[in-house]
């Protein structure tokens, strides 16, 4: 790799911001007040009404919403949730956190998300509650699931943790699951640096979820601001620290205003993309489902078998060229910490596929034209050449 190509390196994701942000971490700092407060309280107001849900409830991060929406819906020692394996390992170390045992199902080859037909084959006689994941964006087929689950009483709660701005049949996904979660982390499309959110309709989930968030106690921290005095220590329950900061909801706000833009823009890379690379052979793309719209949180290719370098030679490729791009979503079910647990009756053959061949190429919204057509152009030169009917 030369020097020049280091200074020309393409990432793989980079945050979108500028002044506005700026401006209004620096309107927080100079308030006093930088821990959880009023702009918390805006955060959650705006993000329940974009995504058309009741209740919002911002936590630290992601996996702590998870962690949060497993004990609001009662889940624990014996009880099984299913949780597809072709997910980041938080998904399914939430589950292990209440002492509930994960079990792996696989999921649908063409938009890597868990089904009601992968789901049913995994279900147990201790299945309490089932996580869906729309992974990379890509909305899960909600419909189906919730007709399986509700007719076994069991909970559905969807990691929307890369979906904000994607649509499920016209809707914000999410709006459809009992509890929904949703991640700021610095590579999402809405970022807070870190942080996360938990969404429900059922008023008495979110208020029990807003009180363990902070220890279990008894007034929420609003509330002792505006008190004079302080109040007595009362602590409910054994609770967590998952509290996210007015510094960060500062920026989310910012944040959440941007979001159709942001989507628009991912949206057209990821078209810049497929039709740069349509004529290629052993190329496999991800694309909406037909009852939804991803926001392509993440643009992955599966590389198959008819393309030339392979997998791993592109990714090569494509280092070499100073453009970094990932290995696709990992198994979850094949890491270490996970060898042991419990798949039921599920084959997790297209799982297995998947995180075997796929990877995934830089979007971001500052992502420019030049830089997509050096990814195009390397990718383009590490294939078998344009295929002819």
């Amino acid at each position: 790799m030369t020097a020049e190509t280091v200074l020309a390196r393409i990432s793989i994701t980079k945050p979108w911001l500028g002044d506005e942000e700026a401006k209004a971490l620096a309107e927080v700092v100079a308030s006093g007040s930088i821990g959880q407060g009023p702009k918390v309280k805006e955060f959650e107001a705006g993000f329940s009404a974009s995504q058309e849900v009741r209740h919002a409830v911002a936590t630290s991060s992601c996996t702590a919403a998870l962690h949060l929406a497993l004990v609001v819906a009662g889940i624990g020692p014996g009880d099984d949730v299913v949780v597809p394996s072709l997910s980041f390992v938080a998904t399914a170390n939430a589950v292990t956190y209440v002492g509930a045992r994960p079990v792996f199902c696989d999921v649908d080859p063409a938009s890597g998300n868990a089904t009601a037909e992968t789901i049913h084959a995994a279900l147990t006689l201790d299945t309490r509650a089932v996580i869906v994941v729309d992974q990379g964006g890509v909305p899960v087929d909600l419909d189906p699931i919730r007709e399986l689950c509700d007719r076994h009483e069991i909970t559905v709660i969807e990691d929307a943790a890369c979906a904000v701005g994607s649509l499920y049949k016209g809707r914000p996904v999410g709006s459809g699951a009992d509890l929904t979660v949703w991640s700021f982390h610095s590579d999402k499309v809405v970022t807070t640096g870190e942080g996360g959110m938990l969404t429900t309709h059922r008023a008495d989930w979110a208020a029990r979820a807003r009180t363990l968030r902070e220890h279990s106690k008894g007034l929420p921290p609003t509330d002792r601001q505006d008190s004079v005095q302080s109040p007595p220590r009362l602590h409910l329950e054994v609770g967590f620290n998952y509290l996210m900061t007015d510094m960060q909801a500062a920026v989310g706000i910012v944040q959440l205003r941007r979001l159709a833009q942001m989507v628009a823009r991912r949206r057209e890379i990821a078209a810049s993309y497929v039709a740069g690379l349509a004529g290629l052979k052993g190329l496999r793309f991800v694309a909406d489902p037909p009852y939804g719209t991803t926001n392509f949180q993440s643009f992955w290719v599966e590389v198959q078998p008819g393309f030339a370098a392979g997998r791993e030679g592109l990714l090569s490729r494509l280092a070499d060229s100073g453009i970094s791009a990932t290995r696709g979503v990992m198994a979850a079910h094949r890491q270490p910490a996970y060898r042991w647990r419990d798949t039921g009756n599920a084959r997790l053959q297209h799982t297995e596929r998947l995180t075997d061949s796929t990877l995934i190429l830089p979007v971001f919204h500052e992502l420019d034209t030049v830089s997509i057509n050096r990814v195009i152009n390397t990718i383009q030169t590490a294939g078998p050449g344009v295929a002819h009917e």
